[in-house]
């Protein structure tokens, strides 16, 4: 039977996005308002490669239950965070109130390199992970600007990759600013541009350029390379 290049394209798209059988683990990683500090855990089933702290855009709630569901998914970092297990990498999701410091420090137990991945208003927390000293940083569309003061000099943060979408029309997180944080830090930040997808709704949210729709798959793909060139 023949297999056209769209259908092969899309079985491709689904193999990234989908995660492979896991049993995810709901950690408590301190107190807080709204998730209770609660955090998803999928780590793959032979040594992790590396590991990844995801930190969500917005409040950061998205409703982790004491059951493991999600109140909230919508966001592209939520819905795919177990695609990285595919390639050996173990990662942990953060609700609002759980310590992103207590996330690298659990992740440093079961993975020999640590990045931590801030999506949007998530780039504003990163810098309470720096003195567990993570081996990398990925920004995405993330709200450099406002994070810039608390980051300190660019040029001294481990090494970094941006991820910004050509078309993201969010006031506080525009490509200028991607560029300009990418200049300020040298050789220790890559900026990689991501077009195509779709785009819906207020220009800041999960369903615009803003959140990669329909391109959720390079940016995992992305995001696992970065994480695999860490020495």
């Amino acid at each position: 039977m023949k297999i056209s290049a769209l259908g092969l394209l899309a079985a491709l798209a689904l193999a990234v996005l989908t995660a492979p059988a896991r049993s995810e683990e709901v950690v408590d990683l301190g107190g807080g308002f709204f998730g209770g500090g609660k955090a998803l855990l999928n780590k793959p089933a032979g040594k992790a490669r590396a590991g990844l702290v995801l930190l969500t855009g917005g409040d950061g709630n998205i409703g982790i239950g004491s059951d493991g569901s999600v109140a909230r998914s919508g966001n592209w970092i939520v819905r795919t965070r177990a695609a990285y297990l595919r390639s050996g990498i173990a990662s942990i999701t953060l609700d609002a109130g759980a310590d992103p410091a207590k996330a690298v420090e659990l992740m440093r137990t079961i993975a020999p390199r640590v990045i931590v991945v801030a999506m949007s208003r998530g780039a504003l927390k990163v810098a309470g992970t720096l003195a567990q000293r993570p081996d990398g940083i990925v920004f995405a569309s993330a709200m450099l600007d406002a994070a810039s003061s608390s980051l300190g000099d660019p040029s001294q943060l481990p090494p970094m990759l941006i991820i910004q979408h050509r078309q993201d029309s969010c006031r506080v997180t525009l490509p200028e600013s991607a560029q300009a944080f990418q200049q300020r830090a040298g050789g220790r930040a890559r900026l990689l541009w991501i077009d195509g997808g779709s785009s819906t709704g207020d220009a800041c949210q999960a369903r615009a350029y803003h959140g990669f729709i329909g391109r959720e798959g390079a940016v995992v793909q992305a995001i696992s390379s970065f994480a695999g060139s860490l020495r």
